[in-house]
């Protein structure tokens, strides 16, 4: 192939692996996490695990959707801007039109449709993902007794119940003494990210029939996208906030209901915006909706992609980048024991999952084909 074909392959590339990934990222941000390692570290090579742990601990300490923006950076390093732009509207746009479908037939029949057959046979799949992931990372995560000591007590404080951040920042600033021996770093950092740029104040450039209330809906996930941390549960107190209580756009009935779809649908979970978004307002409102939650994770990256060498480059920052790596994983290793709880309920869900475990292990197979796998699972136990 000549040099004149080879500039846009990179592009091509970034937008198929993630618009699989979109298709197929069942299980929440610790499964898109560990099928995106599996996908442009161990098939494609796109970067080291060494490279992919500095990004998964540096995107924790942003707001917004983890695993949305770890898709947005790895764009970026693999295509630059465009790429940056591509491999997040290729990750949101599958969630996007299946959560847009759900929507419909839910304002139509005033239910969803059921998903809890199918995600019988994939979550244990997700769970082996997950479980073979850290298995991989485990490695580069932990490179000594003060990493390893971080990611046990991180893993310890999370199932306690311990807020996610102030875990991922404690273990950063506990292996930073360590390895500085001193107990000076410098402030600002991260909390300059959290400062939206003016600009992100306008409403979006949508027709707005709805006198105001576009805006409004727009403004109020751009909100949450900016400053929300933590788990799907975090966001259920958002959304239950901003549109139960203060507006009263929805009702409780219709929160949940919200949440369950962005939970039984792939991708982002933070497509549960796509479903509020609609029932308030119809298809501009989805749409609204959906660029005020995920805009601030592309302002953010790109913000990011600036420090993220500079973070690595230096002492005192490399030490607190190693616990906050360390302590990530310890978080993901937490939220699959807790996956595990809901996904290995009888002994067809464990051998599930210890099968795909064997497969990933002597197979090396797409991880596409263990989800279709654990669906189809998951239908014919319907059936049966």
């Amino acid at each position: 192939m000549t040099d004149h074909h080879d500039p846009p392959r990179p592009l091509r590339e970034v937008g198929s692996v993630f618009l699989k990934l979109g298709t197929i990222g069942f299980g929440g941000p610790a499964a898109h996490i560990a099928m995106m390692r599996e996908e442009v570290v161990r098939r494609r090579g796109w970067t080291t695990d060494a490279h992919f742990l500095d990004l998964v601990g540096a995107v924790n300490l942003i707001p917004g959707p983890n695993s949305t923006e770890l898709a947005i950076h790895l764009g970026y390093d693999r295509a630059r801007w465009k790429g940056l732009v591509t491999a997040g509207v290729c990750f949101i746009a599958p969630a996007f039109l299946i959560v847009l479908a759900l929507s419909w037939a839910y304002d139509r029949y005033g239910t969803t449709p059921a998903a809890a057959n199918l995600l019988y046979g994939i979550k244990p799949v997700v769970v082996a993902i997950v479980i073979w992931a850290l298995i991989g990372l485990l490695r580069t995560a932990v490179k000594d007794i003060v990493t390893a000591t971080a990611a046990v007590a991180a893993l310890a404080a999370y199932l306690l119940g311990v807020n996610e951040l102030a875990v991922l920042a404690v273990g950063g600033l506990l292996v930073t003494a360590a390895r500085t021996r001193s107990a000076w770093w410098p402030r600002g950092g991260d909390g300059a990210m959290s400062v939206l740029p003016p600009a992100l104040l306008a409403a979006p450039l949508l027709p707005d029939p709805t006198t105001g209330q576009l805006a409004r809906l727009f403004l109020a996930f751009l909100k949450i996208g900016s400053v929300l941390y933590g788990s799907g549960y975090v966001l259920l107190a958002f959304l239950r906030g901003d549109f139960v209580q203060r507006l009263g756009w929805l009702t409780e009935s219709q929160l949940l209901d919200a949440i369950s779809i962005g939970q039984v649908t792939p991708g982002p979970v933070f497509t549960t915006a796509t479903f509020i978004g609609y029932q308030i307002a119809g298809l501009p409102g989805a749409i609204a909706a959906t660029l005020g939650v995920f805009l601030p994770s592309f302002l953010f990256v790109a913000l990011l992609t600036r420090i993220v060498v500079k973070i690595r480059n230096r002492a005192w920052s490399a030490g607190f980048l190693d616990g906050v790596n360390a302590t990530a994983l310890a978080l993901m290793a937490g939220v699959t024991v807790q996956l595990g709880r809901t996904a290995l309920i009888d002994p067809l869900t464990v051998a599930v999952a210890a099968v795909t475990l064997i497969l990933q292990w002597r197979a090396k197979s797409n991880t596409a084909w263990y989800i279709a796998g654990g669906a189809a699972i998951g239908l014919a136990h319907m059936v049966l």
